[in-house]
């Protein structure tokens, strides 16, 4: 090669690969410096009532506000101590110690100008001798209104919760920040407190930018100079709870979405690989949130066709009448995504489009580049209340992008209110309060995020939690590898993911008693109830099944595959034989058990027993041979039920949901009502089946159960979701669903189908108040149900699915409405058969018994069928059909005890 063309080649390539390191230079630079934390200028933690220091559960710094220069005239406070210490409080700062005003206070606070993170501490505790429901009081900021007539006691009441923390952004323009407490002076009594006061100075340009009002095409200001806000959500989306010591010096809480999830389609959650690392820009600098935010996330799943199908959705409670400005932050963590126009998918707010071809791609430029996105909604006010309403997040598939994965993305969320035009920012009181302090609830340990150092316990506890997790590990893997090694026949999935049974007693007892399997020769460890159902060994299942064969599978449900086997030289029964890779597991399996162990009644469906051998988890019920509700409904060619089938179905059910909630010795919430739940024995007989999800209900001296919300997409109760808050009520509207659901035969959810009508509960609950219900109905029934009949039927339907439990009836009152739709029916068509008679006869009478005009007469001799029915010696067809009132006729009602 000439010399001159070799200089060209070396001098090029010299030229290339500056300009390579200068961008490189340029680009950690550029990352460097946005990825510096963010240090605050102003870090206040002030633990109210007391003069002494002291850390908190995250090891913070807390100082006594006693003769501080926060609170200079504290002669008119009187600092208290609680009276008690709740379990679930994190740690006694700043709870216990509290400062109470009977007049007007000012906390004055020297800060530098600028955005700073306020947040205020309640625990509703009795402060001797003042009560914790006497506590009324208002806050306000220089102009603003924080709180207002503020109820801590009823807030917390509402959620459920211990404590509560409030979060807002105020704006200081000079050089204090203050905060006013004033107690309710109307009220005789009440008074004004606080528990701690966090201040933290905020990054300017964290809510400087400006974001599309998704209702008209202008640009509107997250927050003005003149503005405040209140945090009503942060959460880490996919990913596990934050601490306060986690988050890049701003000690801001994020909670898991999970409970927000709209109804069950949770999707798929997972961390980004391991060759993929986060990295900030000064777009998105770090302090906008977390690197666990960014490293875990929720997705649709892997299934395109699924996912075309629903939307990924959370709801959250906010007080109507305000702006709200919605945070989404987004990361691609997997590395297959990689280029433009791989993952595209619309992003709707409150059913508006709020993006209509989102690809994080796109925006970030690059893979494990955070990028976040703001939007501005307004919630106008409801007509009827002024309690909250529903801001809906939801994501889908943007099919016609021609995108490689149809699927969306979000790793997490924040929702902010903005004040009114009165510098307002307090909700309706008592509310529901939505920026909840949650204790952190057990973390999965299959999460592994980029987490930052924790504290000396916090370091000391993981390793213990590790140590434990390593033994219990073993142990799963000990007892797999004995099945894998010993088991002819076994699971086609490998060892299972799941411990024996016996290590999750929920007592920790370790002298369980050893149970022997009927034909086994060994012996096992156990939790379980033997002595209320049999145990089966495994050689029994798979003789039983003839080592699950599958001509004998009868359907997959979410537990796993249900096998039909012949037990004990001709019983025939339902073996459902547990998937390791179910999202139901070992809690399911074992309250399943618990629940019809003890549980016997003709409509609920009889466990025969269990098998927990070599990793197995396996139930043995009594076959139903007519298997379930919804196979008769539609979509599987079976003959359609007469009207008087499904009433007898519904009613059955609804007896074994009755003696659920008021017959056995605690009530039970099933929590899963739907019609593949619904099982139908040789005779037809309705029974209630899947109990896995159950859970016994409150106390005497309780309203609801606090629980994570589970159950079913499509008959999920709206207020249980909103509010965690599980009752007997929860059980009613699913059941209405089911009611619609025989009435109209067509999925609960039917996603093919436009938007008003993809639920069935609303549509139909919108064809009943506008009295068209009947048009929506299954075609096959149309002229053959009794108009009184469908009348009471819709009505009582209509109730069930009331927004609100307080709306609905009991269980009681809806078999009762149920038991008397059938007389109605069986009325109509004993009439129906009494008027065919009577114009036979007359056809045949002579014709002197025809009046002069052609039409019939009668004598005195001549009796009528009535249309009323008598029951508990008063006519029904009288009574106003409206009323949802028992009757002392159905036996059943007053002893509902298993038959």
């Amino acid at each position: 090669m000439s010399s001159p063309k070799r200089k060209s080649m070396l001098s090029t390539l010299y030229f290339s690969l500056l300009i390579v390191v200068s961008l490189s230079f340029f680009l950690f630079c550029l990352t460097s410096a946005a990825s510096d934390s963010f240090i605050p200028k102003d870090v206040i933690l002030l633990d109210c009532g007391t003069d002494s220091d002291s850390n908190d559960a995250d090891n913070r710094h807390w100082t006594g506000d006693a003769n501080s220069r926060f609170a200079p005239a504290s002669q008119n406070t009187l600092p208290v101590q609680a009276s008690n210490q709740d379990t679930s409080l994190p740690s006694k700062t700043p709870y216990m110690t509290a400062r109470i005003f009977n007049s007007n206070f000012t906390y004055t606070f020297p800060v530098t100008p600028g955005r700073h993170w306020v947040r205020l501490y309640f625990y509703p505790s009795d402060y001797k001798p003042h009560n914790s429901t006497a506590a009324l009081f208002s806050v306000t900021s220089g102009p603003f209104s924080l709180l207002h007539n503020f109820s801590a006691s009823a807030a917390a009441l509402s959620g459920n919760l211990a404590y509560i923390i409030r979060e807002f952004s105020l704006n200081a323009t000079d050089t204090s920040l203050n905060l006013t407490f004033s107690r309710m002076l109307d009220v005789s009594g009440s008074y004004a407190f606080i528990n701690g006061i966090e201040i933290f100075s905020m990054p300017v340009d964290l809510l400087s930018v400006v974001a599309p009002f998704i209702t008209t095409p202008q640009s509107l200001p997250v927050a003005s100079p003149f503005d405040s806000l209140q945090t009503m959500y942060r959460l880490n989306v996919g990913g596990q709870y934050i601490s306060p010591n986690q988050d890049s010096n701003l000690s801001r809480i994020w909670y898991d979405d999970t409970p927000y999830i709209y109804g069950a389609a949770y999707g798929v959650t997972f961390d980004k690989d391991p060759n993929v690392t986060i990295n900030y820009t000064s777009i998105t600098p770090a302090y906008i949130a977390p690197v666990d935010v960014y490293a875990s996330a929720r997705a649709m799943g892997p299934i395109w066709e699924v996912n075309l199908n629903f939307n990924l959705t959370w709801i959250f409670p906010v007080d109507p009448g305000f702006y709200y400005v919605v945070r989404l932050h987004f990361c691609e963590i997997q590395s297959e995504i990689t280029v433009v126009n791989q993952r595209v998918f619309e992003i709707f707010l409150n059913n508006q489009t709020a993006e209509k071809m989102a690809d994080v791609i796109a925006w970030s430029h690059g893979l494990g580049i955070p990028v976040y996105k703001d939007y501005i909604v307004y919630v106008p006010n409801q007509e009827t209340s002024n309690s909250q309403t529903d801001l809906w997040v939801a994501l889908r598939p943007y099919t016609k992008s021609g995108s490689e994965w149809y699927n969306s993305i979000l790793n997490g969320l924040e929702i902010f209110k903005r004040n009114d035009s009165n510098g307002n920012l307090a909700g309706s009181n008592p509310n529901l309060p939505p920026f909840v302090a949650l204790a952190p609830s057990t973390p999965n340990s299959s999460k592994t995020t980029d987490s930052r150092s924790r504290g000396a316990i916090i370091g000391g506890a993981s390793a213990g939690v590790a140590v434990f997790l390593l033994i219990l590990g073993g142990l799963c893997c000990f007892c797999c590898g004995r099945r894998t090694k010993g088991s002819q026949g076994g699971s086609e999935s490998g060892p299972s993911g799941w411990l024996p049974l016996s290590l999750y007693s929920h007592s920790g007892n370790s002298k369980a008693s050893t149970v022997s399997g009927k034909s086994g020769t060994g012996s096992h460890v156990s939790s379980l109830p033997a002595n209320l159902c049999r145990h089966f060994t495994f050689a029994e299942i798979k003789e039983a099944t003839n080592n699950f064969d599958e001509s004998l599978l009868l359907g997959v449900g979410g537990f796993g595959k249900v096998y039909k086997g012949d037990v004990d030289n001709g019983t025939k029964v339902a073996i459902k034989r547990g998937n390791p890779l179910s999202e139901q597991g070992v809690h399911e399996f074992q309250t399943e058990i618990e629940m019809l162990s003890k549980l016997r009644h003709r409509h609920l469906v009889s466990l025969i027993g269990y098998c927990e051998e070599d990793c197995e988890m396996i139930l043995v019920y009594d076959y139903m041979a007519h298997g379930t509700l919804r196979e008769h409904l539609y979509k599987s060619g079976k003959p359609p039920l007469s009207w008087r089938q499904r009433l007898e179905i519904c009613i059955g059910a609804a007896r074994g949901l009755h003696y659920l909630h008021t017959g056995a010795k605690h009530t039970i919430i099933h929590r899963d009502v739907k019609t593949t739940n619904i099982l139908l024995d040789e005779k037809w007989v309705a029974k209630v089946s899947d109990f896995g999800l159950s859970k016994t209900g409150p106390a005497v001296d309780r309203t609801h159960v606090s629980t994570v919300v589970k159950g079913s997409f499509g008959y999920l109760d709206p207020e249980y979701f909103r509010r965690q808050q599980l009752t007997e009520k929860s059980d009613v509207y699913s059941f209405g669903v089911v009611l619609f659901e025989v009435l109209c035969a067509r999925p609960a959810l039917n996603p093919t189908l436009p938007k008003e009508q993809v639920s069935l509960a609303e549509w139909a609950l919108h064809c009943q108040k506008k009295g068209v219900l009947e048009q929506i109905m299954d075609p096959y029934l149309r002229g053959k149900i009794a108009p009184e009949c469908f009348k009471k039927f819709a009505e009582t339907a209509e109730k069930c699915v009331g927004d609100q439990g307080i709306d609905r009836p009991a269980m009681g009152d809806v078999l009762w409405n149920l038991e008397f739709a059938l007389q109605l029916q069986e009325s109509s068509e004993e009439d129906i058969v009494a008027d065919t008679t009577q114009i036979e006869n007359d056809e045949e009478a002579p014709l002197t018994m025809k009046g002069k005009d052609g039409q019939g007469v009668f004598d005195d001799t001549t009796t009528t069928t009535s249309t009323g029915i008598s029951m508990g010696g008063r006519s029904l067809a009288s009574d106003d059909s409206d009323g949802l009132t028992p009757s002392a006729v159905f036996s059943q009602l007053i002893n509902p005890k298993g038959r």
